[in-house]
């Protein structure tokens, strides 16, 4: 007898909460080690010197030096590493939506770049398009952001306070931002989980082919992609590589797909947590759609001028 949609819904629930509260495990260790590290390099006045060196830098980019502090963070960990920090910097929304979206292009780069390098793509080209590319989205922001002079900043502790103060603020400061992205992944994991099992993501697919065409995929990437923007590159990591693996769709194809969703992935899940600490959504999902549709159709430049290349005859190359 076939399940009610009531138990496959429960079903479903059931199968994804362990690695789901695996995930929430790991995230309250990371964002614990973060805080608390930037905390004790704000309390030993670091920060400064850190700013101080890099400010050339991130000033490109409208941001102050302790900016990278969090770029770095995300960078070589992930989108929630970064929001700790980013938690316990003294940033406007501009600040905090420029440096977000240069996060979003650039984060979780080792195991990223091997997922992406796993379906067919050069490891090399693509943490270079994707740093690349984070600096570009940042500069361009920088200028044509307008200015939010009157936006709230999110608080830092004072540098007069006590190391237990400061700790003591640490602490219920973390533990709110514990709770809210705990109780968003296990929202966004359920809400994924039961979209796959009613084949509402397949409809999806579908329904988005027009679209992809406009950002130059080819149709037979449409349910990649929605992989791509619902799990992420890392935990949407075994779907792709089965899809590639099988030879559903080209190594070229899938080379297009990874330029796009290299710098646009993950627009559920981390625009939220990074909106959480103050971004603004849709300037993260504009200027990486921009630069998205940008490399795709640069690459398929390059496609065409190498194959152009290659039929010419011997004496004419």
């Amino acid at each position: 007898m076939n399940e009610s949609a009531f138990k496959r819904a429960i079903r479903s629930i059931k199968e994804i909460m362990p690695k789901t509260l695996k995930t929430c495990l790991w995230l309250i260790r990371i964002t614990t080690i973060v805080t608390l590290g930037v905390l004790f390099l704000e309390y030993f006045n670091i920060l400064p010197h850190i700013s101080r060196f890099l400010n050339p830098v991130f000033n490109l980019m409208g941001l102050p030096g302790e900016a990278a502090l969090a770029y770095v963070s995300g960078y070589f960990v992930n989108v929630y590493s970064a929001i700790a920090v980013i938690s316990t910097l003294n940033l406007d929304v501009r600040s905090i939506t420029i440096l977000a979206a240069m996060i979003l292009c650039a984060h979780n780069m080792i195991t990223e770049t091997a997922v992406q390098k796993k379906t067919g793509s050069s490891a090399i080209r693509m943490i270079a398009v994707r740093t690349l590319s984070s600096f570009a989205v940042g500069f361009t922001m920088n200028l044509i952001m307008p200015s939010m002079a009157a936006n709230v900043t999110i608080e830092a502790a004072s540098v007069d306070l006590t190391l237990a103060q400061m700790l003591n603020e640490w602490f219920f400061k973390t533990l709110r931002l514990i709770i809210m992205m705990t109780t968003l992944i296990f929202a966004l994991s359920i809400i994924q989980r039961l979209l796959s099992e009613f084949g509402v993501i397949k409809w999806l697919s579908n329904l988005l082919r027009p679209l992809l065409a406009i950002f130059g995929l080819p149709a037979k990437t449409s349910f990649l992609w929605i992989v791509a923007n619902t799990l992420g590159l890392a935990y949407g990591a075994a779907v792709m590589i089965d899809e590639t693996e099988s030879g559903k769709i080209t190594k070229e194809d899938v080379d297009l797909l990874n330029h796009h969703i290299g710098i646009s992935h993950s627009n559920l899940e981390d625009v939220l947590l990074v909106a959480s600490v103050g971004a603004i959504i849709w300037w993260l999902l504009a200027i990486r759609w921009l630069f998205s549709f940008l490399l795709v159709w640069e690459l398929r430049l390059e496609m065409a001028i190498r194959k152009k290349f290659l039929t010419l005859p011997v004496e004419t190359r």
